[in-house]
This record gives C-alpha cells, sequence and structure tokens, in this order.
C-alpha cells in the first residue's frame, strides 16, 4: 500500500513541473513573440507601417493565447481508460 502512496505523489510532483513548465513557456512566448513579430513585421514585411505591424503584434498575442487555452483544456480532459468491455469480460471469463 505504501507503494502506491509513493508512486501517486511521485507522479503528483511531475504533473506539477509539468504544469510549471508550460506556464513559464506561455508567459515568455507571451511576451517574446508579439514584441518580435512587430519589429520583424515592421522591417521586412509592411516597410515601415506600424499600424500593420502593431496589427500583426495583436494577432501573434491571440494566436499565444489561443494555443495556452487549447493546451489547457486538452490537459484537462479525462484519460480514457485503455481496458474496454471486452477485454473486462474475458478476464471475468478467465477467473
Amino acid at each position: 500500500m505504501s507503494e502506491q502512496v509513493v508512486i501517486g505523489k511521485a507522479t503528483e510532483a511531475t504533473a506539477a513541473r509539468s504544469v510549471l513548465f508550460k506556464l513559464v513557456m506561455f508567459s515568455l512566448s507571451l511576451g517574446i513573440v508579439p514584441i518580435s513579430s512587430y519589429f520583424a513585421s515592421e522591417e521586412y514585411l509592411w516597410n515601415g507601417n506600424s499600424t500593420y505591424a502593431a496589427i500583426t503584434a495583436v494577432v501573434s498575442a491571440n494566436v499565444v493565447l489561443v494555443a495556452y487555452i487549447i493546451s489547457s483544456v486538452l490537459e484537462d480532459r479525462p484519460m480514457a481508460p485503455d481496458t474496454s468491455a471486452k477485454t473486462l469480460l474475458e478476464s471475468k471469463k478467465q477467473q
């Protein structure tokens, strides 16, 4: 029984590190991606037009936010069990 507790605590710690890593990565990209897309698009895409470059930065920030929301929703979705009803019936027959 104590082995199960240790495994459960290790799994929780790994999950917490995974969530923290994801939060840090999305926070950094929310700061870096829009700023870099603004300056890059202003220089190379829009030939100095700062209005279009600002729109590009806003769109890139929204893309990062939507990606974070999607990854959070997919993370919260419960895992489907691997065993199906057929395998459960077969295991009962063998007993």
